[in-house]
């Protein structure tokens, strides 16, 4: 396993990596909840560089670009909770069940990830308990509050993969449960944004061999939802951040206005 430091038996070491979960705003009341799985590139000490290059680890396969930026506005503009997680989801990704093999990949976007080669079981269970568990652990129980009746998570996709295909939508919202609302929610901010290219379950769509969030979290409370993903090349500056996070801001206000309403 290329640069990693074999000699502490716990991945993340008490006093140098910080814990895996925040909640921003965490006294809120507010009925809207933002999850941000994606939001950190950080890798714990033990890991070093996972065999990567600083280039790498600041590409789209190690994180959501721009997303907690986003997130954090959001938050502060609609004084509502966010969780975010610190780490890089090539640690492991916390919107994936841990058993998944997509969940500590191999591969990402055709770049090999060295220290994620040759796991053994107790390696993968490291991980799951010590990043991701704290993680899934708070978002159920913040989506359990029932004051919560509004869920969003905050995620960004890059222009084009490796395939080569383009991706032209500028902002989509991922949904499948009827309850999601989804549908009416991307609708909302197309009348908005009549600039934008908003997907509709582009450029993926919810499932539970691609997903956590939604279906484990979302899902059972049966309240309006979606995943949603913005276009990295637009929110990689703090000003564009804060654009975008204005954009969302008037859809989410809206919906909070006029969330009993059959077509705000």
């Amino acid at each position: 396993m290329a640069d990693v430091d074999e000699r502490s038996t716990a991945l993340l070491r008490a006093g140098n990596d910080p814990f895996p979960v925040a909640v921003v705003n965490e006294k809120a009341a507010s009925p809207l909840l933002l999850v941000c799985e994606h939001a950190g590139q950080r890798i714990p000490l033990s890991l070093g560089t996972m065999g990567l290059s600083a280039e790498q680890r600041a590409m789209h396969i190690a994180y959501d670009i721009g997303a907690e930026k986003v997130a954090r506005a959001l938050s502060a503009r609609l004084d509502c909770r966010l969780v975010l997680q610190h780490y890089s989801r090539l640690t492991i990704d916390c919107n994936r069940q841990p058993a998944l093999p997509s969940s500590i990949p191999e591969v990402s976007d055709s770049i090999l990830i060295p220290a994620n080669q040759n796991l053994t079981p107790a390696q993968k269970k490291q991980r799951e308990v010590e990043i991701f568990r704290p993680f899934a652990e708070r978002c159920q129980a913040e989506m359990a509050r029932p004051e919560i009746t509004l869920a969003f998570s905050i995620h960004s996709f890059t222009r084009q993969m490796a395939d080569g295909v383009p991706r032209p939508w500028d902002i989509s919202f991922l949904y499948r449960s009827e309850h999601s609302q989804g549908a009416r929610i991307a609708d909302l901010c197309q009348r908005q944004n009549p600039d934008l290219t908003v997907g509709r379950n582009e450029p993926y769509f919810i499932d539970e061999k691609t997903d956590w969030f939604v279906p484990v979290c979302a899902e059972p409370r049966q309240i309006p939802h979606a995943l949603i993903e913005i276009r990295n090349d637009h929110i990689r500056t703090d000003a564009a951040c804060h654009d975008w996070a204005d954009r969302l801001y008037r859809l989410f206000s809206t919906l909070l206005e006029h969330q009993d309403a059959a077509d705000p």
